[in-house]
């Protein structure tokens, strides 16, 4: 593999992407257009990250394109002629979604839409990634048997012990308007594999996190929370008595699937991407982690109305995507995850000083 290409690169999982494939001297060309700036104001601003991949990669190439001009997407394609496209731009906030619905869909489904089509045009052979979410299951894990412990939720039922898998109904459920939209790209992907023939694969991404993300409220939950902790701002605790779950996944250890996947790909195929039980935590598990990782008491409040569509104990079943490629698993866990991130911050924090 000689040349990529890699929609929403200067994001979390877009710039890991790009950071581990041009170590590996790849060609990476990646499309960015800051329009998290637009989404969340300067706190969303990514051309800091921008920045840093120019300066450290000669090999890595960028331009502002808006995944939504189907044109300019058909003749970057067509002339940058990629070997693998990792799709990663998004709209990424589903609080968002419902106040800028037709940005949304235009950006996660229509714009899914327009490279899948100009992948085809050029090529039904390259492996085509798609960063999907785990909100394509709308608010149906919330209707599993739950049991509350004292500082999480988590599944009664011993068949969920390893949590949700790719089989789990999509139907019937609160999604958000994010999720929707991220439904309509996600069935895309899987179609253009199965009715074309093409490589292609959808991620259903629980928590993805690292040291490089963002972090504003109400996305980037890790990053966000550390924030807060560290700049001693209050954080805001939306339902669930801060025991709602999610599994984290390093951006590192997402890249590395995606390696596997360009290197062995299927036709059509989703896999639920996260960090599995072994690395989920409730709010309140967050708080006592980054408490004693940085000696500073978290400040919060709890807001008694939970966000729409949104998942009281989520945890990724990972058995598929370790069955299907078995070279890959999990190599940072939870607690070096928070510690990078906060490293991270402390550097940011001082650069804005």
């Amino acid at each position: 593999m000689k040349k990529i290409l890699v929609t929403g690169s200067n994001g979390l999982i877009g710039g890991e992407v790009v950071d581990y494939f041009a170590k590996k001297n790849v060609n990476v060309f990646g499309i960015d257009n800051n329009m998290r700036a637009d989404f969340f104001g300067s706190s969303g601003d990514t051309s800091w990250n921008l920045k840093r991949l120019q300066e450290k990669h000669k090999n890595y190439s960028h331009q502002n394109i808006d995944i939504r001009d189907r044109h300019k997407i058909k003749n970057l394609i067509q002339n940058l002629a990629p070997d693998a496209i990792i799709h990663t731009a998004a709209q990424p906030s589903h609080d968002l979604a419902a106040s800028r619905p037709y940005d949304d869909f235009d950006v996660n489904c229509v714009g899914t839409m327009n490279l899948l089509e100009s992948t085809r045009e050029y090529s039904t052979d390259i492996p085509f990634v798609h960063l999907s979410t785990n909100k394509v299951y709308g608010d149906a894990p919330n209707k599993l048997n739950l049991i509350e412990m004292e500082k999480r939720w988590d599944y009664a039922d011993k068949k969920f012990f390893n949590g949700i898998n790719e089989n789990f109904t999509i139907d019937n459920s609160t999604h958000s308007i994010f999720g929707a939209s991220k439904v309509g790209a996600d069935i895309m992907v899987q179609e253009y594999g199965k009715y074309f023939g093409m490589p292609t694969c959808a991620l259903r991404g629980g928590c993805l996190t690292g040291p490089t993300h963002g972090g504003v409220e109400l996305h980037g939950f890790i990053s966000y929370l550390i924030k807060c902790n560290m700049t001693e701002n209050k954080y805001y605790i939306f339902g669930y008595k801060g025991k709602q779950v999610r599994d984290n996944i390093h951006s590192y250890d997402v890249v590395r699937f995606i390696e596997e996947f360009i290197t062995n790909p299927k036709s059509g195929e989703v896999y639920n991407l996260g960090g599995g039980r072994e690395n989920s935590t409730s709010i309140l598990e967050a708080f006592d982690l980054i408490e004693r990782i940085t000696g500073k008491k978290m400040i919060y409040e709890y807001q008694g109305e939970n966000r729409v569509g949104d998942h009281i104990c989520y945890i990724s079943d990972l058995s598929k995507m370790k069955n299907h490629y078995k070279n890959w698993s999990i190599t940072k866990n939870l607690e070096s995850t928070f510690e990078e991130i906060a490293q991270s911050w402390e550097q940011r924090i001082k650069s804005d000083i």
